[in-house]
């Protein structure tokens, strides 16, 4: 779990300025330099919870997000986590299903807290194809590492499948018909951290 964390937060890093322009076509320019300021204070704060269970890992983590991260990215994902910790309590291992129960219970988190549904433009648009992805490998047996691979192919899709939406939620919609073109900084976010659970939590359990 902490090299999940810990590979999100030096993508993150990597793709400031790439999610600062997409949120500068359509929001307020800031998604990169917020979600940048979130997961490094997330991983300053590893040592201190490095020894305790996933769910409590997960849970600082979201609480962290939200007292760093402004705009809507802060609430929105630190729900995620949070929601995600809550799934995960007590926990020390997490198998391929606790893993979907998990980011099934932080999409639920989003979507309760922003009111958002697919096709509006949004994180969501990515995490929901990355959760039923992953669900339907888990439930055709599929290893941690493959249903993880699944849900980042799944995430990608539903963030490129934003370029031609039309937003209908969160300031994007401000824009009317001028948003369509452009993709979603929040779903280019979210696929980029399901990509690091592919890539960091996959290789851990090939």
């Amino acid at each position: 779990m902490l090299s999940w964390l810990q590979c999100y937060r030096q993508v993150l890093g990597e793709n400031k300025d790439y999610l600062t322009r997409l949120d500068s076509a359509i929001g307020d320019a800031d998604h990169g330099a917020n979600m940048d300021r979130g997961f490094a204070a997330v991983v300053d704060k590893l040592t201190a919870v490095a020894d305790k269970d996933i769910g409590a890992i997960l849970k600082q983590t979201g609480m962290t997000l939200v007292s760093t991260v402004g705009g809507a990215g802060g609430p929105l994902y630190g729900t995620l986590f949070m929601r995600a910790g809550a799934a995960t309590d007590g926990k020390l291992e997490l198998s391929a299903s606790d893993f979907a129960g998990a980011l099934e219970a932080g999409l639920a988190g989003v979507q309760q807290r922003g009111k958002a549904a697919t096709g509006e433009k949004t994180m969501v648009d990515a995490l929901t194809p990355a959760c039923a992805a992953l669900r339907q490998a888990v439930e055709d047996g599929a290893s941690l590492s493959a249903a993880l691979e699944a849900a980042a192919a799944a995430a990608e899709q539903g963030m490129n499948a934003t370029i031609p939406m039309l937003a209908t939620k969160g300031r994007a919609s401000y824009l009317g018909e001028r948003s369509i073109g452009h993709q979603d900084p929040g779903a280019t976010s979210s696929y980029l951290l399901i990509r690091c659970a592919a890539d960091s939590l996959g290789s851990e359990n090939q």
